[in-house]
């Protein structure tokens, strides 16, 4: 891929044409012969002088400096954690240490450190069978080991928090993992329950990111 982007490569060449055709309606002094060849002929050649000397080239290389510039523009301090736990761990060591009352004897980033790898665990691990109701949906939720360990926690746990909201939704325990039950309403219709999913439903609410500053700050331990 060109170092440059196309529409500095579309200006200089534009720049280069238009230098050629002005060079090249430049009048003769006589009529168009072997005169007028030696016209055109020297026209190039002070052209290419020109080239040679620095004048278009500079105003080449301006152009693409000015391009450049933009994009040398960007940060030279990397910001991106690389690893999302990592960053949801930063920012909320960062709340707490910018809050003078965090009662740092009860913070507890390990706790925190332990839910956000259910999260991971159910987000990407576990199996989502969903079964459509008349009424609503019904999904089997499953997992082996610490998978399942992980869906017992938190998906009974953000049924309660959706019923909070005004969602109908209800767990049951299965002997490796959860079935959650979510039925339709007038605000949640069937098609939107069964578009969203297991994980659409997951996501619902916005009490995730203030359970895990409470859970760092020892209120809550899953």
């Amino acid at each position: 891929m060109s170092k440059y982007p196309w529409k500095t490569t579309l200006a200089v060449s534009v720049l280069v044409a238009s230098t050629v055709y002005a060079f090249a309606q430049m009048p003769s002094n006589g009529p168009r012969g072997t005169q007028g060849q030696m016209s055109d002929n020297g026209a190039m050649a002070h052209m290419h002088q020109m080239m040679r000397d620095g004048g278009m080239m500079s105003r080449m290389h301006q152009m693409m400096q000015g391009q450049g510039g933009m994009q040398s523009g960007a940060s030279t301090t990397p910001t991106m954690p690389g690893q999302g736990a990592f960053g949801a761990i930063q920012e909320i060591v960062q709340i707490l240490e910018s809050d003078p009352k965090t009662d740092w004897s009860k913070v507890n980033i390990e706790a925190l450190r332990q839910h956000l790898i259910d999260m991971n665990e159910v987000t990407l691990h576990a199996v989502a069978v969903q079964r459509n109701l008349d009424n609503g949906i019904e999904i089997a939720v499953t997992g082996d080991g610490r998978t399942a360990d992980a869906i017992k926690r938190m998906v009974p746990a953000h049924a309660g928090a959706l019923r909070e909201i005004g969602w109908n939704a209800k767990t049951e325990e299965l002997p490796n993992g959860v079935e959650l039950t979510v039925l339709a309403s007038e605000t949640q219709p069937l098609t939107k329950l069964t578009a969203l999913g297991f994980m659409g439903i997951m996501v619902q609410g916005s009490h995730h990111q203030l359970h895990h500053l409470m859970m760092a700050k020892g209120q809550f331990t899953h």
